[in-house]
């Protein structure tokens, strides 16, 4: 049969494995998802009561070599990709996505965020950076599109034996203690954050998780 005429497979299981309809909800929730992360990072970072834990080690980096945090962000996110190759986890369009764009999110958020001159404006961008990034955890988790690099990295460490928790503990005690080693700033908003999130992503993500369409 000539080539011309050999039936044609259609594209359509492929993209539906890498991007499940209904897509632009999907776009949408996971792009919004990862801006709102990068504004909360940088509300916590401006408010400078201490940073979420992986900003306090992108922190201290930049602190060390005149980088951004969000360069480092996204430096930091993927390396840890390469980490995913001995845990056989396997990245989707939201992880690569996640990479890139939340340091972006940061560095721009940090461009036009008013310094706070007292504490009061610092409490408040300390309670606004984290119940955004609660809401942003939702948005990108809910899109159901790949977990972000550091998430895979604790699910993989799971997978090999350890508990979500015990994982989860040890990277981000390691990472704050590194991050503080370094010049980064962690403090009495990293507590609040490291408590605060995990009861805010367990009301925003079953909220915003894209239905499967059958």
């Amino acid at each position: 049969m000539p080539r011309s005429l050999q039936p044609q497979r259609s594209p359509a299981p492929l993209l539906d494995r890498l991007l499940p309809p209904p897509r632009p909800r999907r776009l949408a929730q996971l792009l919004a998802g990862l801006h709102l992360y990068g504004i909360g990072g940088a509300l916590l970072l401006a408010a400078d009561l201490g940073a979420m834990p992986w900003d306090v080690l992108h922190q201290g980096l930049a602190e060390r070599t005149g980088l951004t945090v969000g360069t480092w962000s996204v430096i930091v996110g993927a390396l840890l990709m390469l980490l995913w190759i001995p845990l056989r986890q396997r990245p989707g369009p939201g992880t690569i996505a996640n990479v890139v764009l939340v340091g972006l999110s940061v560095d721009l958020t940090l461009l036009w965020l008013p310094d706070p001159h007292s504490l009061a404006p610092r409490i408040a961008y300390l309670a606004a950076g984290t119940v955004v990034t609660g809401a942003a955890t939702g948005c990108y988790i809910g899109a159901r599109l790949g977990p972000g690099p550091r998430d895979g990295l604790m699910t993989g460490l799971a997978e090999r034996g350890l508990s979500i928790r015990a994982a989860r503990t040890a990277i981000e005690v390691a990472v704050v203690a590194a991050g503080m080693l370094l010049g980064g700033t962690a403090g009495v908003g990293t507590v609040a954050f490291a408590l605060a999130i995990g009861p805010l992503a367990q009301v925003c993500i079953p909220r915003m998780q894209v239905p499967e369409r059958k």
